[in-house]
């Protein structure tokens, strides 16, 4: 075609140009058009590569706006093997089999409480992990079911393959039998979410250790366990292992829930401890053998004194951070730029990497809460923005989030140590209460660590920066003050809010101590 423009718009054809340039510059008119009618048929107008909470939270808002969309989604199996459906990590081996796993234990504590009140409980009560797992792997098969559903009713194609990128419009798919598939799309997102770390320097580490991606598919208990780690996922886990019956040991480098509130977190241990839990403080694994009894000998140093310790346990589970998937993406191949310490996607305030028309979100990107709310959340807003019907974007301050250890502990907005550093100490209030739980009076339960407070900025209209909060239901507890914090919430406000009675949610309402005051916060009746 171009070459028959260009001799029809030739001299010998009759046509005069009074410059070369008029003719170039008809020519360049020309390859844009057909380069621009080339670059808009794509395939797809987006391809979401990760079928997690994100993932398919952005490509079915993405169909409901009229989007044509395709989800790439494969899971490597787990060092040892495990393996699962799709819905990430969330539905498969985080949030949905964790909580559920949390109830189980929190109904054996339950069961004990019950003979107080009047049930008349005969026998030795006791678990059967079997009869526990196949439930919930059962619930969890459904859900993967479900997501399968959803997809094809809103119209979302579904991939079951591993997809690397190619260029910023084009998406490789490779199936589980080798086979390659070639997509386009003007718009690719990343929403591949990350896998638990091993710490590869420790020998039987991987041959013998499992992770939070194997214990929720486990076919038989794991019996008497050392967790490794002191994250949220380490306790949680050793926290329902430890109610369900088994001898549960934490081994903990230095602190326990790094980057919460550290009084929070010592109230959660303390809790734990007395629960059954054991903890080794200042400790770090050397290596891990497998016993010809096949029990698991683990050798640790004590780095506060240099000694070293042995123990068996029958499994050894690492919960010792996690690592972003990013490096079967091709990511390097286009330039996308990953933060160095962390292998994390760099992204703007729009979810936009250092690529056009690539966008990365949820856990694998630099800088965001490795949450699954708020990945639903920003994968919504980034559909709506790629689909032109919004300009509206995430905000990530304000975060609710609730560690499901036996004791609860939810908190939304700063630390006290972050709000110390921000504003002086000096420049904040604390208001602190220690609380009984009604239900735990009659259960004769401990309530020690049961234990709220509020964090305000000491002038002004007293504007809270931080709630937190241990006891019975804290998430539920902290997802309803978390709305309060959108709307610019102060101490008088709260104040002002009329309490459930009685429930332990109301004592938030009723605080009136400051930690400033030196009195005594322990409250006492209604």
């Amino acid at each position: 075609v171009i070459h028959f423009l260009w001799r029809f718009t030739g001299e010998k054809n009759g046509f005069r140009w009074s410059s070369g340039c008029v003719r170039s510059i008809v020519l360049c008119l020309l390859l844009i058009i057909i380069q621009y009618a080339h670059t808009g048929k794509y395939d797809y107008d987006l391809v979401v590569i990760g079928g997690g909470s994100g993932g398919l939270a952005c490509s079915k808002e993405a169909a409901q706006l009229g989007q044509k969309v395709a989800v790439l989604d494969y899971v490597e199996p787990s060092v040892k093997g495990t393996k699962w459906g799709l819905g990430g990590t969330c539905v498969n081996v985080g949030c949905i089999p964790k909580k559920l796993m949390h109830q189980a234990a929190l109904l054996g504590t339950a069961v004990k409480d019950a003979k107080k009140y009047g049930w008349q409980i005969s026998g030795p009560i006791c678990h059967d992990w079997a009869t526990m797992a196949e439930a919930i792997q059962n619930h969890v098969r459904s859900l993967n079911w479900g997501h399968r559903v959803q997809l094809q009713d809103k119209k979302v194609k579904y991939l079951n393959v591993k997809g690397s990128l190619v260029d910023k419009h084009t998406v490789k798919g490779l199936s589980k039998a080798g086979k390659e598939m070639i997509l386009t799309a003007k718009n690719i997102v990343i929403a591949t979410g990350g896998r638990p770390n091993y710490p590869t320097n420790i020998p039987g580490a991987v041959e013998h250790g499992i992770t939070s991606d194997d214990i929720f598919w486990l076919k038989k208990s794991p019996g008497k366990t050392l967790v490794v780690g002191a994250s949220y996922v380490a306790l949680e886990c050793a926290g329902f292992l430890t109610g369900i019956g088994l001898d549960t040991t934490v081994m903990v480098r230095s602190i326990a829930l790094r980057g919460f509130d550290q009084q929070m977190a010592g109230l959660v241990t303390d809790y734990m401890d007395a629960y059954g839990t054991k903890f080794a403080w200042m400790c770090v694994p050397k290596r891990v053998d497998k016993l010809s009894s096949g029990a698991l000998q683990v050798t640790w140093t004590d780095t506060h004194t240099g000694n070293e310790h042995k123990d068996t346990y029958d499994s050894v589970l690492w919960a010792v951070g996690r690592a972003p998937e990013t490096k079967a993406l091709g990511l390097d191949k286009l330039g996308v730029q990953l933060r160095k310490e962390t292998g994390k996607i760099v992204v703007g305030a729009d979810e936009s990497t250092s690529v056009p028309n690539i966008y990365a979100f949820g856990d694998i990107g630099e800088g965001r809460p490795e949450l699954t709310p708020t990945a639903i959340k920003a994968g919504k807003f980034l559909a709506r923005r790629l689909a032109g019907h919004s300009t509206e974007l995430m905000n990530y301050d304000n975060v609710p989030t609730t560690v499901f250890t036996p004791l609860e502990y939810g908190c939304v907005g700063l630390s006290e140590e972050e709000a110390e550093k921000r504003h002086g100490k000096d420049g904040i209030e604390v208001y602190h209460a220690f609380y009984k739980p009604l239900e735990f009076s009659v259960a004769e339960r401990d309530a020690s660590q049961c234990y709220l407070k509020v964090i305000c900025e000491r002038g002004g209209d007293q504007k809270i920066l931080g709630l937190h909060f241990t006891g019975p239901n804290a998430g539920e507890v902290t997802q309803g003050f978390a709305m309060g914090f959108q709307c610019g919430a102060t101490y008088s406000h709260l104040l002002q809010t009329v309490g459930i009675h009685p429930t332990c949610a109301e004592e938030l309402i009723k605080v009136s101590i400051t930690k400033r005051s030196g009195l005594d916060a322990t409250v006492t009746g209604c």
